[in-house]
């Protein structure tokens, strides 16, 4: 099942916030819409004011077994009524973190970086999903999508801050960082 993310005129999610971190940017848009589907065609004639990114969750990679019962255990299920705020963040890695192996890349992503041992603390407040789209021949390799309550953005800057300042970052060539926000979906 892939995922879409579309940047457009209109959408469930209302974009308050749109970032080129490094590289190249993608369009601002006012609204960004989700969808998963069985297939990722392209519309005939798309928008010129648009974009659309996809991708896949597929199996945890760069993490240990206990480390991954660990984040089963306490992460949450996206799509909770109270998490209004989300964050799309796209990431394209550069070509010397894909030459790396993948020992050598997971020494850099935990051993020396943290990303998993450094991130626990911030859930299941904040719940996020990871979707490849390196192998879809996609614009960028990850796209991280990230749930909070209204009342967890401060620590939402951290997790986001703390991630950046580690030697994993050093191999990021493009990134983007679209916040979002819609309403309550349980509001009376």
């Amino acid at each position: 099942m892939f995922t879409i993310f579309r940047g457009g005129q209109s959408g469930a999610w209302r974009v308050t916030r749109f970032v080129p971190v490094k590289g190249a940017t993608l369009v601002r848009t006012p609204a960004l819409s989700t969808v998963s589907s069985s297939s990722i065609a392209l519309p005939i004639m798309p928008a010129l004011t648009s974009w659309r990114l996809a991708g896949v969750a597929s199996h945890v990679r760069y993490t240990e077994r206990p480390e991954k019962d660990q984040l089963v255990a306490v992460q949450a299920k996206l799509g909770r009524p109270e998490a209004t705020c989300a964050a799309l963040i796209p990431i394209k890695k550069s070509a010397a973190w894909w030459e790396l192996t993948q020992e050598e890349r997971r020494q850099i992503f935990e051993d020396k970086s943290q990303h998993i041992a450094a991130s626990m603390k911030y859930l299941p407040a904040i719940a996020r999903q990871l979707y490849h789209s390196r192998d879809l021949g996609e614009p960028f390799d990850f796209l991280t999508w990230f749930e909070y309550e209204p009342a967890q953005a401060e620590a939402f800057e951290e997790l986001v801050g703390m991630l950046r300042a580690t030697e994993e970052w050093n191999y990021v060539d493009r990134e983007m960082d679209i916040r979002v926000e819609r309403e309550r979906l349980d509001a009376a």
